[in-house]
């Protein structure tokens, strides 16, 4: 004969009904999860679902309204304004400085035979050294090289400024690599020269060559 269901859909001695004068500890684990605790059912009494609200025919609570935070603190215009125009000022000068060192030094390279003097003055060489004959097509690249990376550098340095982000190390690393590159272009045809080259060694700028006997 059967026994009567203690509960709808339950019988009496199957596990899944658990006596209620047993123990947790006593009690058969669930197929599933774990037993609420006596705090998450008390909760669960105190906050019933909305499905509860739905099946005793009252319409759910409205959720809760976020919690508003407050709005952030507004940033000061002249703390904005302040790095950028620094910035700005130091960026112009360099630009300024370029521009006069660029003016200053493309006349010298076009006129290959008076940077040459010049140069031997420098380094105390003889006046009357012979200028390579491809010299002046050397310096005359030097000159667009300068000229051409002083352009650049100002337009990029610009664009970057009007964009609000920092630009004063644009002038100081095209100023370095343009340099650079203008002074390869005008010592090549000097260190192929072999007259220039033995003015130098006598001096002691570059020693002598030794060859083996």
């Amino acid at each position: 004969m059967p026994r009567v269901a203690a509960t709808p859909g339950r019988w009496e001695g199957d596990p899944a009904v658990s006596d209620p004068q047993e123990s947790p500890e006593e009690r058969p684990r669930p197929q599933f999860g774990e037993y609420a605790t006596p705090e998450e059912q008390r909760a669960r009494i105190r906050q019933p679902s909305v499905t509860d609200h739905l099946s005793d025919g009252i319409a759910p609570p409205p959720p809760a309204a976020p919690p508003v935070l407050p709005p952030p603190a507004p940033v000061s215009g002249a703390a904005v304004r302040r790095p950028r125009l620094i910035d700005r000022v130091a960026t112009f000068v360099l630009l300024g400085y370029g521009l006069v060192t660029v003016l200053s030094a493309i006349p010298q390279f076009v006129d290959f035979t008076g940077f040459v003097s010049t140069l031997s003055q420098v380094m105390g060489l003889r006046s009357d050294l012979p200028v390579p004959a491809s010299g002046r097509a050397w310096g005359i690249a030097a000159a667009v090289v300068l000229g051409v990376g002083w352009l650049a550098t100002f337009v990029l340095s610009w664009a970057v400024t009007r964009s609000g982000r920092l630009a004063f190390w644009i002038p100081l690393v095209a100023g370095a690599v343009i340099n650079i590159l203008a002074s390869f272009l005008v010592v090549v045809p000097l260190l192929s020269d072999p007259a220039f080259l033995t003015a130098i060694q006598s001096v002691g700028v570059i020693a002598p060559s030794s060859t083996a006997t």
